[in-house]
């Protein structure tokens, strides 16, 4: 059974950001600043038995993608890229960037809402129109997976969220870290819930710290991964760490991956989520990739 670790990050260390990768915008905390490197990644990866991973853009490096890209080329068969969708661009130049990104071999997008433009208090211009619906539309096409990121409540995002699934029923959506569904807010898991209607949508069961809940996580597991394993079937769920954050735990990397693995009672919903639906959404690890499915 080959263990995907579908959500995480790598940045440039200090040395490599002073000679080669700067930051784009503000540097990693202090304490995470030298432990998200691709060395230190594989080596958490290696002493885990995490056999690939999926690196999506960190923001540190915003749009500049050439340091996630220098993993990729030196590890091939063992991590692939998510890229960061960069609303400031108009659809020509999105669409244009994306295809560009897959010929280097990236194999999924990122949409962070918040990066678009801010309307109000808790709203921003939605992801549902111009260059943003034009790349969600293209990834159909490319079959490239779309992870939206609701880092402040899926509720801010339901609606635009709906909106995609209807303009672009053919794309597949991914949502990070269970949905950002904090068991405190019971009414945006019910919306959460709701999406499991729409074929194409899948959950990251990942960053389970970022749940209000601490380790073991036994709130995490009777009140979100249960109910969406029983909602959403183990092949629409997929394992993450969120590396280097989990490493702040006190469970840190392999302790997640081992626990996740616990919850699951059959052998094929296990190798479904700790790797199988990675495999099914963003191609096989283990081989080196010449770039994903174009058209």
């Amino acid at each position: 059974m080959k263990v995907i670790d579908s959500h995480l990050h790598v940045w440039a260390d200090s040395k490599e950001s002073a000679d080669k990768f700067p930051y784009v915008q503000a540097p990693p905390p202090d304490e995470l600043k030298d432990k998200a490197c691709t060395a230190e990644l594989i080596r958490n990866m290696d002493e885990n038995g995490v056999d690939g991973a999926l690196i999506v853009q960190p923001i540190n490096h915003k749009f500049d993608h050439s340091y996630v890209s220098q993993a990729m080329k030196s590890h091939p068969s063992r991590l692939k890229g998510m890229l960061l969708h960069d609303p400031s661009m108009d659809e020509q130049s999105a669409v244009s960037t994306l295809e560009d990104l897959v010929l280097k071999g990236y194999v999924g997008v990122r949409f962070n809402p918040y990066l678009w433009p801010k309307t109000d208090e808790k709203k921003w211009s939605p992801m549902s129109e111009g260059a943003g619906l034009a790349v969600y539309k293209r990834c159909a096409e490319l079959q490239m997976p779309v992870g939206i990121m609701c880092f402040q409540g899926l509720d801010l995002h339901y609606h635009d969220i709906l909106t995609l699934l209807k303009k672009s029923p053919d794309t597949v959506m991914i949502l990070d870290h269970f949905g950002f569904t904090s068991l405190d807010k019971p009414e945006n898991f019910s919306k959460l819930l709701s999406l499991a209607k729409y074929p194409n949508v899948n959950v990251k069961i990942s960053a389970l710290f970022r749940l209000t809940d601490e380790f073991p996580f036994e709130r995490v597991r009777k009140e979100r991964f249960l109910p969406l394993l029983e909602s959403f079937g183990s092949n629409r769920l997929m394992y993450g760490s969120d590396f280097p954050f989990v490493l702040e735990q006190p469970e840190a990397y392999g302790g997640v991956v081992k626990l996740v693995a616990s919850w699951i009672d059959d052998e094929e919903g296990k190798v479904a989520i700790l790797g199988g639906t990675s495999e099914r959404l963003f191609g096989p690890w283990g081989v080196v990739a010449m770039g994903h499915n174009q058209s």
